[in-house]
């Protein structure tokens, strides 16, 4: 019978190797932090920015939107050239680049280069972002690491925008809404320093040209369909420069998928997303992407408008659900999903996540925090961390190393478009329940906060019905059993 002492312990050097990828994913979950967390930081601080640089609620819009066209129409871009050019340069690059547009965006005196450096923000970010997930999938190929890994990098995902609730709150509350931005410096900073000293890229493949008319058209149609969507949650659904920038969007992302299956070298090949578990990665996370905003924005509407939280007593508000994302991600990424993969978990998590929406649909104007809201969260929180960690492993498992990059785009594309979807579609429905419950009444005080309270109870219906939906569809597309990985793949990247 073997003894401890009869097994083989690991080499220094092993062991070194093995702390070095564990440093490499402290890097990448900060850069991945910085990304995610700015989607809601900035919101927290749009009020007083807007005070303090005297623009309207259209300019308002553009600053969100801004950020969000860039972002999402150039992240396929961004992936295919970090596969390109090399995983760690394309991090680097991002980064630096996020950082100086953050750094330009706090020091705006006007909307005009507010705007401009959330652009820029957005670009940078598209850089960054499938950059440090495929840096991600390279590093970690190992099954239990791997699932290890992305557990981390999921839970940060999922808390990542109730992170940027408090810290924008404490920011704009105790010091300036510029510093929400700021922010970014010191973040970018620190990942910097560790990406040269903790990551290193593998060999950059051969490869051909770049597929400029698949770049072109993929950008085109997603600047497109953003654009719509942005306009829907403002002009409605009926208006032209809603549905005409959809409408085309639409057909220019159609002609781009029949460009990519013609083409030599396609910015986006098939192969990439008509696998099955990475298909029902994209789409599972799409789908709860736009769930995810009846969360973050209209329960951030009713602690401030009905409950009257400050900003800071919001972001605390948050935390309880960052906890218990934190707590499944971690479970399933480094229990569950090397064992039996995504197909029971995701299902499982938007039901959760569900039953938790369904929950805060009972919320009344008398409610409290405790008794109302907590509940509700955390059920949430636990739903969405079983949600992100495995749909993330996915999403860049069984991927030819040289197609990592733009398998991870595709995860943040998804995201994204989910979550412009969620945001029109989300705002619109409450803006027609308000209104519809003000109909034939004598509008009061007391009467508008009812009417606030019912487009609520409607965005948080169709928040669960999207976590319903999400369910469905992973439970549909989803392989059953263990992710395809590599085992013997290079952990090449730190050191």
């Amino acid at each position: 019978m073997s003894t401890l002492t009869d097994r083989p312990r690991p080499s220094g050097r092993e062991e070194q190797a093995s702390s070095g990828r564990w440093w490499a994913l402290v890097v990448l979950a900060l850069a991945q932090l910085m990304v995610v967390l700015d989607a809601t930081i900035v919101n927290i601080a749009l009020p007083t920015a807007q005070a303090d640089l005297g623009f309207d609620d259209a300019g308002r819009q553009w600053v969100v939107t801004g950020y969000a066209l860039a972002f999402g129409s150039l992240l396929l871009l961004g992936g295919r050239l970090s596969d390109f050019f090399g995983r760690k340069r394309m991090f680097v690059i991002g980064l630096i680049g996020f950082a100086l547009a953050s750094a330009l965006g706090g020091a705006a005196q006007n909307l005009e280069v507010l705007i401009f450096a959330r652009a820029l923000q957005g670009a940078f970010g598209a850089a960054l972002a499938p950059a440090a997930l495929s840096l991600l999938s390279t590093t970690f190929t190992e099954p239990i690491e791997r699932g290890k890994a992305f557990g981390i990098f999921g839970a940060i995902s999922g808390a990542g925008g109730g992170i940027g609730l408090l810290l924008g709150g404490v920011l704009t509350e105790y010091v300036s809404w510029r510093w929400c931005l700021y922010v970014n410096l010191v973040i970018a900073a620190i990942a910097v320093i560790g990406a040269f000293v903790k990551l290193k890229d593998e060999p950059i493949p051969a490869h051909g040209r770049i597929d400029i008319p698949g770049m072109i058209t993929a950008v085109a149609g997603l600047v497109a369909l953003v654009y719509g969507l942005a306009n829907a949650e403002t002009d409605g659904w009926t208006d032209v420069m809603t549905l005409g920038p959809i409408v085309a969007g639409l057909v220019i992302l159609v002609i781009f998928v029949l460009i990519e299956r013609r083409v030599e070298h396609p910015l986006l090949p098939m192969r990439v997303i008509l696998d099955r578990n990475r298909g029902g990665s994209y789409a599972s996370i799409a789908i709860a992407g736009a769930g995810m905003f009846g969360i973050f924005l209209f329960l951030t509407y009713y602690l401030t408008a009905i409950l009257q939280f400050t900003p800071v007593q919001t972001g605390l508000a948050f935390l309880p659900m960052l906890g218990s994302v934190m707590l499944t991600a971690t479970t399933a990424g480094t229990i569950l999903t090397p064992k039996i993969g995504p197909r029971p978990l995701v299902p499982a998590g938007a039901l959760i996540a569900t039953v938790g929406m369904v929950f805060l649909t009972q919320l009344e104007l008398d409610s409290t925090y405790v008794s109302g809201v907590l509940p509700g969260l955390i059920i949430i929180g636990l739903g969405l961390g079983l949600v992100f960690a495995p749909t993330q492993n996915a999403a860049t498992s069984g991927v030819e190393h040289s197609d990592a990059g733009v398998a991870s785009a595709m995860i943040n594309t998804v995201q994204q478009i989910g979550g412009s979807i969620g945001t029109a579609v989300l705002s619109s429905f409450a803006a027609s329940a308000a209104s519809d419950y003000m109909v034939g009444k004598e509008p009061t005080a007391q009467l508008a906060l009812q009417a606030q309270l019912e487009s609520y109870h409607t965005v948080f219906w169709w928040s669960a019905g999207f976590f319903l939906l999400a369910a469905i569809v992973a439970a549909v597309l989803f392989r059953t059993g263990p992710l395809d990985v590599d085992p013997d793949a290079p952990p090449a990247m730190a050191h």
